[in-house]
């Protein structure tokens, strides 16, 4: 199954060249969602290799803050929101040195039967507490993962259960595992050592969608183009890996869970039990079950120097009460991207 662009363009401004593309975005990385719902279909022995495998390969670390959190709505029931941030191992290789600066929410509902995702592009502009005003990203650098949780619970006055850090490297290894994935390309534009991709559709390996999704300087929206492209990605990787010729196949399946899962940290309470139930929560869950959106941007400014995204202020309140209250079914509707043929 092959995926189109996956982002609601009504929360977008016009496009056009009248911005500068903004800041150096890392690319991001969703393969949590599909570490944790492929183990819910294997059982017995081979159950068992596989959560040896989560042991050894995930790591811990302190992501959460320290104190209370914000009260769960009581009507939300057992709804889940884990934070992914994702990093890019390329930056190590140029001497800059990774860093977690790409941002998603990932909201299960409470009868497991969907999973959505906002974007919320690194250099939206809000409060984060204890340093005033400035883009959301610079929050990781003031106080890691647990600040920015901070910040994006004051943001959408909603509770984060968990936080999930990956590196994209091991998307592209999962997209190599999987036989490659069939892309959308909404803009052309030219990739040093890949050539010219025109607009249409391309079946790409997965250094090739790694140089797609790192893209940005091109694009007639810079970074938020960028999200749109590697939203359409995610998709179709995870759209892939929810299928019977991945989940029935040992071989694949243990190479594609083994892909993700060397390159992933999560928080110290998100431990392997945890991991397995939510598994086993998620067994139903498929491709057209996953809902991709962009958190809602009004325009840009240039304050203080720097290029940041506005807020809709309505909107991203509208868009905290659905996450808040389990009903993104209502604030996505009609938002998904289509099917190759569709």
């Amino acid at each position: 199954m092959t995926v189109a662009e996956d982002v609601d363009a009504s929360a977008l401004p016009p496009s056009g060249n009248d911005r500068k593309p903004v800041s150096k975005l890392k690319v991001v990385l969703l393969t949590f969602a599909s570490m944790v719902t492929v183990l819910a279909l294997v059982g017995g022995g081979f159950a068992l290799y596989l959560n040896h495998l989560l042991d050894s390969n995930i790591k811990h670390s302190a992501m959460l803050p320290v104190g209370p959190q914000p009260t769960k709505d009581p009507g939300a029931g057992d709804a889940q929101n884990i934070l992914l941030l994702g990093s890019d191992s390329r930056d190590e290789e140029l001497g800059a040195g990774a860093r977690s600066d790409v941002i998603q929410l990932m909201h299960i509902n409470n009868d497991r039967s969907r999973i959505d995702v906002i974007h919320f592009p690194r250099d939206m502009y809000g409060d984060i507490p204890g340093y005033g005003k400035n883009k959301i990203n610079a929050a990781y650098s003031y106080g890691g993962a647990p600040l920015l949780v901070q910040t994006m619970e004051k943001m959408l006055n909603l509770r984060i259960d968990h936080v999930a850090q990956i590196d994209f490297q091991g998307f592209a290894d999962l997209t190599d595992t999987l036989g490659g994935v069939r892309l959308y390309v909404p803009q052309g534009f030219d990739e040093p050592g890949f050539g010219t991709w025109t607009k249409g559709w391309h079946d790409m390996n997965g250094e090739q969608a790694l140089g797609f999704v790192r893209e940005r300087h091109q694009l007639a929206q810079g970074d938020l183009d960028r999200g749109r492209n590697q939203q359409a990605w995610i998709k179709a990787v995870l759209t892939k890996t929810l299928t019977a010729g991945t989940l029935l196949n040992p071989v694949k399946l243990t190479t594609a869970i083994n892909d993700v899962t060397r390159f992933t940290t999560v928080d110290e309470s998100f431990d392997s039990s945890t991991i397995r139930s939510l598994a086993l929560s998620l067994r139903d869950i498929r491709g057209d079950d996953l809902h991709f959106k962009t958190a809602p941007i009004s325009g840009f400014e240039n304050i203080g120097g720097q290029d940041v995204d506005i807020v809709d202020e309505k909107l991203l309140t509208q868009l905290g009460k659905a996450l808040t209250t389990d009903q993104m079914s209502t604030y996505t509707e009609g938002t998904n991207v289509p099917n190759a043929g569709d």
